[in-house]
């Protein structure tokens, strides 16, 4: 199975084999389109965990 990883340095989609460093990688996904999208995914999430923590927290608006 391929694993994929998003350099966040470089800005491009390695694979297993020629991965850079650990420090600068998203990762593993099991699509290279899943690798890609990971800047946004990360940013749906955090987003996410954060009206999470808002609404933890009982934050108005």
């Amino acid at each position: 199975m391929t694993e994929y990883y998003f350099n966040t340095r470089t800005g491009l989609v390695e694979q297993l084999e020629n991965r850079g460093q650990a420090k600068d990688l998203l990762g593993p996904y099991p699509t290279y389109e899943q690798a890609a999208a990971a800047l946004t995914t990360a940013a749906e999430r955090t987003q996410q965990w954060d009206e999470e923590d808002r609404k933890w927290r009982g934050d108005q608006d």
